[in-house]
């Protein structure tokens, strides 16, 4: 896998390769899990834990499930995609890559899955900052963003909210702005709100002149629990405080 995910623009990645990759897996509901002789597409299925271990649940009449229970580890490949939570064109924000083998560790729920870990022998994120491997050392000790896990919800509450989106959108800069492309709420982190604007369509005969550009918008200070970007959000357009909370009261 290589290439550089994002568009032409300011630099919008936040924290180290290892906290990305981090963020990237807590925030993933799907993961692409490949064998030697198996793949499965897994919803809502993996977690990363506090010790940075990777762990899948499988179906114990899955093919993975059974090679395990005739392997003691099996190798595999899992794949994620960070999709931006709202649709957009270039939808894509980021995505990675781990190699490893899978141990057995259980049984859990009702079913039961089956629970592997993974031990993890490479790893590699494809993001605005292009391709870069991360040691497993490093991702085991990174910390994820601390939106990681209500940022999908906080994007798709925020994007319904026309008045601070317009607020938003005259903070980005007016040269790109009077370009006439549409102007997207693309990601909310710790330290500021990141716009998409997308280069407007093409008339007939005309040609591609520049493509889509992500501008940050960054908090005066960064936050470290989602209940404070509400705040955070009143000191960047200049109103009110008010508290915006990743569940609906």
């Amino acid at each position: 896998m290589s290439g550089k995910i994002s568009p032409t623009g300011v630099a919008v990645a936040v924290g180290t390769p290892a906290e990305r990759l981090r963020t990237l897996l807590v925030a993933a509901d799907s993961v692409t899990l490949l064998t030697s002789t198996h793949r499965a597409d897994l919803t809502h299925r993996h977690s990363v834990g506090g010790d940075g271990r990777v762990r899948i649940e499988l179906p114990t009449g899955s093919g993975a499930s059974r090679q395990l229970a005739c392997e003691e580890d099996v190798p595999v490949v899992v794949e994620m995609v960070d999709l931006a939570p709202i649709p957009m064109p270039d939808r894509v924000r980021g995505r990675a890559t781990l190699t490893g083998w899978l141990t057995v560790e259980g049984l859990r729920g009702r079913r039961p899955d089956v629970v592997a870990a993974l031990h993890l022998a490479t790893a590699e994120l494809v993001d605005g900052d292009g391709t870069t491997p991360v040691d497993p050392q490093a991702f085991a000790s990174a910390r994820p963003d601390p939106l990681a896990s209500a940022e999908a919800e906080l994007v798709r509450r925020l994007g319904t909210d026309a008045s601070t989106l317009d607020q938003l959108t005259l903070l980005v800069p007016a040269s790109l702005r009077q370009r006439g492309g549409r102007v997207r709420l693309l990601r909310i982190d710790r330290t500021g709100v990141v716009m998409r604007v997308q280069a407007p369509a093409l008339t007939e005969g005309a040609t591609a002149t520049a493509g889509p550009r992500d501008v940050r918008l960054a908090f005066t200070r960064p936050l470290y629990d989602p209940d404070q970007l509400g705040a955070r959000l009143d000191v960047l357009l200049g109103r009110p405080p008010r508290r915006m909370s990743p569940t609906r009261r």
